[in-house]
């Protein structure tokens, strides 16, 4: 099913979904790789296209990579909230973000499937690194979650389970070759609970906009 949906509104209606994920309803494989054909056309440096891509769909798999996100994801909910000022739309949403992080962290291992996006080498031995380093990745990562959004789906960009540890231990459960390949998130994969979501409350874009100089 493809959602009648124009370019704007996958734009301003793709969202981090974690309690409308549906649990109980199968995602195919034909889905998931036609999403993935289309992630495909994003750009890479150098045309490099270094990217592997992971589905999970086993049970004892799942559950293994969920339960180390739900130990880093404990950890760190349990640290304070960032504090913003009055009236700042980020501080009022805060506690039904961390309520909605831990719901999916403590349900992670219950998505049909887990995606795990993969790029060739480790950052920290790539000449340039940092953001030229994930620049050949995280494209093609966000155009997987519009896809999935234009088709009835939804997901969630978490990367908690990186730390601690946590990227080697996943890595050891999929047979990731860690020295080789960097993780660049997990996302539970599944239909969502209908398929209306609204813009969400965003600082104003003048307010966040330079033109010539800070």
């Amino acid at each position: 099913m493809t959602l009648n949906l124009s370019v704007d509104e996958v734009l301003t209606t793709t969202r981090s979904v974690r309690k409308r994920l549906d649990f109980d309803k199968s995602v195919s494989r034909d889905l998931l790789m036609e999403c993935l054909d289309l992630a495909l056309q994003a750009p890479t440096g150098s045309n490099s296209q270094g990217w592997q891509w992971v589905f999970v769909e086993d049970a004892d798999k799942k559950k293994a990579i969920g339960d180390v996100y739900l130990a880093n994801a404990r950890a760190y909910l349990s640290s304070p909230s960032p504090e913003y000022g009055e009236g700042d739309t980020r501080g009022e949403r805060m506690g039904a973000v961390r309520d909605s992080a831990t719901y999916l962290a403590e349900h992670m291992h219950e998505a049909p499937v887990l995606m795990i996006p993969c790029i060739e080498g480790r950052e920290d031995k790539q000449p340039l690194g940092g953001v030229s380093f994930w620049a050949s990745l995280f494209p093609a990562v966000w155009s997987y979650c519009l896809a999935l959004r234009s088709r009835g789906l939804g997901s969630c960009w978490t990367t908690l389970h990186l730390i601690r540890g946590g990227e080697e231990k996943v890595a050891d459960i999929v047979g990731i070759p860690y020295e080789k390949y960097s993780q660049g998130g997990l996302f539970p994969i599944a239909y969502t609970k209908g398929t209306a979501f609204k813009p969400a409350k965003r600082l104003p874009a003048a307010d966040l906009t330079h033109w010539n100089a800070w």
